[in-house]
């Protein structure tokens, strides 16, 4: 089914849960998966609900509906789902507003420390909420996929460079040093995409979006995913303020993220470099097989976050040198790095 055929195929839905009312459909947001998310305007009441397509072939809007329920019971601003047709794979969900945090914070950063003040309380109450057995564990397995996306994708594919033996068995010293940080961590709920492209300014504050692989994993991960965002990024010192403000609260509230700060940012940027390098494929996948060039223009910001963690701890020096090698040989092939 098109994407025409699936449009019809949602407005029959929807006249069918609106028979009597006077409604009007239009485009809420882009993603970067095969859903698409549209605004119903219900003129009667003067109201807006928020409409989910996810084709079935490539899609499961089971583990969204699980997860809403999840933030939802830990009290937390997570969409509620008012009617559903899975075998279409269609939701009708409340609207959390228009503007998200990565648009408040692009016009005006004024305000960033109370957003992100929200944001880390949430965070918080979220990972409290936390039970072992309910969410798919983020293990090694799942965690050595996604770093695979770096070479296959970004280097491959989208640089065209195939890395030589001595690379590629340098690389896989350095995943391994990074998966086991990271999985050394404590395991809590993890969003796997907090960032504030998917928080939105709402009551109560944050409105909580696109969280459907959210899983059981790392303490750090999804803290790491708001403060060296995809989309948008600050500077060192005022990101470190914030992530020392969670840990503070966090500690207190009786999460594991242990009585000393150094081991817990050390872990923080330890599990943010995994998340780079998986994101630098992503973006670039999304371009060359899903044909959505946008994102890929921010990868020259993961690249500097990756710079800038590989440079700060001996162990993981040898991935600098990697890079170094990689913006040499584009350098001198007329390229432009990434």
């Amino acid at each position: 089914m098109n994407s025409l055929e699936r449009t019809l195929a949602l407005q029959a839905w929807l006249g069918r849960l609106f028979p009597a009312e006077k409604w009007q459909l239009e485009p809420a947001s882009a993603d970067a998966s095969f859903r698409r998310y549209f605004r119903i305007n219900l003129a009667d009441r003067g109201e807006s609900r928020i409409v989910m397509d996810a084709p079935p072939q490539q899609e499961d809007c089971r583990p969204f509906i699980q997860v809403a329920a999840l933030l939802r019971q830990a009290g937390l601003n997570a969409p509620a789902v008012l009617a559903q047709d899975l075998e279409q794979g269609f939701l009708l969900l409340t609207d959390l507003g228009t503007t998200s945090y990565l648009a408040a914070l692009q016009q005006d950063d004024a305000g960033a420390d109370t957003l992100f003040r929200d944001a880390t309380d949430a965070l918080i109450a979220w990972q409290l909420a936390s039970r072992p057995g309910v969410l798919p564990p983020y293990d090694a397995a799942l965690l050595r996929r996604e770093l695979d996306l770096f070479p296959d994708w970004y280097l491959a594919r989208h640089l065209g460079l195939a890395p030589p033996q001595q690379q590629r068995q340098l690389l896989e010293r350095m995943f391994a040093l990074i998966l086991a940080s990271n999985l050394a961590q404590p395991a809590v709920y993890v969003h796997r995409d907090y960032m504030p492209r998917n928080l939105m300014l709402s009551e109560p504050n944050p409105g909580i979006l696109d969280f459907q692989d959210a899983v059981y994993g790392p303490v750090s991960y999804d803290l790491a995913s708001l403060v060296r965002d995809a989309f948008i990024s600050w500077e060192e010192e005022r990101a470190l303020d914030w992530i020392v403000r969670y840990w503070d609260k966090a500690r207190r509230a009786g999460l594991p993220v242990g009585a000393d700060f150094g081991d817990f940012y050390r872990d923080l940027e330890w599990m943010g470099l995994q998340r780079h390098l998986k994101v630098l494929g992503i973006f670039t996948r999304i371009k060359h097989r899903d044909h959505k060039p946008g994102y890929v223009e921010d990868a020259p910001r993961f690249v500097g976050y990756i710079r800038a963690v590989a440079a700060r701890y001996n162990a993981l020096a040898p991935l600098a040198h990697l890079f170094d090698e990689i913006e040499n040989r584009q350098a001198a092939q007329g390229g432009i790095f990434p």
